[in-house]
């Protein structure tokens, strides 16, 4: 599998470029990609105009296939999160009538006991087989 990177536009962060120039060790901040192979900020110090899969679905919007622009990393590098161009990024898209009617009655199975037929507010627990009251009466309840 290969992955392709947007490296076209370094974009670097003025507070964080002062503080490397007064001797702030700044572990996760790469503008260039040079250490990380992309460009890299620290937590909450990404440029604007990258935002996460998470930012641009809040915005209702997806990354659309863009390659990966940059990435965050926090927690001592146990956590990454990969950034996009926001200008690149297309609308959400939505279900069609017939893939919303799927999914609502998909969604309905799984409340339907298969011992008494009813419906139920709650989804049934697969490992039942059955809604509570039946596996009560059942003795699957211990």
């Amino acid at each position: 599998m290969h992955i392709t990177y947007a490296h076209a536009s370094t974009q670097r962060v003025p507070a964080l470029d002062d503080a490397a120039v007064h001797g702030i060790a700044l572990r996760f901040y790469d503008p260039t990609g040079e250490r990380y192979g992309l460009p890299t900020y620290p937590y909450r110090w990404a440029p604007v105009g990258l935002l996460t899969a998470r930012q641009l679905r809040a915005q209702g919007l997806r990354p659309g296939g863009q390659p990966i622009a940059a990435q965050i990393i926090w927690r001592r590098g146990a956590r990454v999160a990969y950034l996009y161009r926001y200008d690149l990024a297309k609308p959400k898209r939505t279900a069609t009538p017939a893939q919303q009617a799927a999914i609502a009655k998909a969604l309905a199975a799984r409340r339907t006991c298969s011992t008494c037929g009813r419906e139920r507010w709650y989804y049934i627990p697969r490992s039942l087989g059955e809604c509570l009251d039946c596996a009560e009466q059942s003795g699957g309840l211990a």
